[in-house]
Formats: C-alpha cells, sequence, structure tokens
C-alpha cells in the first residue's frame, strides 16, 4: 500500500480583500425583468427600455462602503419635443440623491455617490428615477418617461 498522502499546503487568505460591489441593471440581460419593481417596459427586449414616470429597481448588496448610484438613459427628440425641458430626481431607499434639468433631448449619464448610511449591507435597496412631466400619447393616453440603458449601484 502506498503512503497516505499529505494534506495540500494550507495558504493564508487575503486579508485585505474586498470583492467589488457592481450590481448595475444592463437592459440587455436576460434577467434584467427579475430586478424590475415599477415603471420599466418588462415584456421588451433589447439594449433599452421605456419606462414610465419612475422607474425603479431592487438590489441586494453585500456593502455600503464607496457606492455611486449610475444611469445611462436617453430623452428622445419623439416625446421630447413634446416635453420641453425636463428635471430627472435619482433616488435610493426612497431618498432624493439628486436632480438634474435637461434642456436638450439625447443621451444622458448620471452618477453620484450614495451616503453608506442609506444602504444597509446584505439587504435590499431600490434604485430609481423620476421624471417630472411625462409624455401622453394622444391616441390611446400611454405615457412614457425615458428610455432607460442600465442602472444600479457600483463602486
Amino acid at each position: 500500500m502506498p503512503e497516505p498522502y499529505a494534506p495540500p499546503v494550507q495558504r493564508k487568505p487575503f486579508n485585505d480583500f474586498h470583492p467589488r460591489v457592481v450590481r448595475v441593471v444592463n437592459m440587455a440581460d436576460p434577467d434584467a425583468h427579475l430586478s424590475f419593481v415599477q415603471d420599466i417596459a418588462a415584456g421588451s427586449s433589447g439594449s433599452w427600455r421605456w419606462t414610465g414616470k419612475r422607474p425603479t429597481i431592487k438590489l441586494r448588496l453585500r456593502s455600503n462602503e464607496n457606492l455611486k448610484f449610475v444611469i445611462d438613459f436617453t430623452l428622445p427628440e419623439v416625446t421630447f419635443k413634446d416635453t420641453g425641458p425636463v428635471t430627472v430626481s435619482f433616488f435610493v431607499n426612497d431618498r432624493e440623491l439628486g436632480e438634474e434639468r435637461y434642456t436638450t433631448s439625447g443621451v444622458k449619464h448620471f452618477e453620484q455617490p450614495i451616503p453608506a448610511s442609506w444602504v444597509t449591507p446584505g439587504q435590499e435597496a431600490t434604485a430609481a428615477a423620476e421624471i417630472d412631466k411625462v409624455w401622453v400619447a394622444k391616441d390611446d393616453g400611454a405615457t412614457l418617461g425615458f428610455i432607460v440603458t442600465r442602472m444600479g449601484i457600483t463602486q
């Protein structure tokens, strides 16, 4: 019989290892709809989605350190020509993080640090954006906010 094998050499864990917290929902992801709370068109596919007044997603975060809210969205010319300039407010757990007034249509990006006290590690958090004026279709009364490409919380 061969001699028993020695156990493998044990290595020290990485004491200063802190994995990045990246919980950004890309609308192109096949499971993106699992994060939707409200006002994001769940039935569509592709790299973007129409929103209502206050698109909201839910996320579970492992940390509350050095977090940033991030969103990429578009104010389409087709709706902007009727609504005119709009103000979009940004929220984390229903607390207003900031707002921006947009006077032109087109692709937009918003990113801002989140106070650590606003997020509890290991619990669900929400990220939202609310437009002050939605576009209303004249024929059927459907309402549209803007087009979202990605939204979430990152470090």
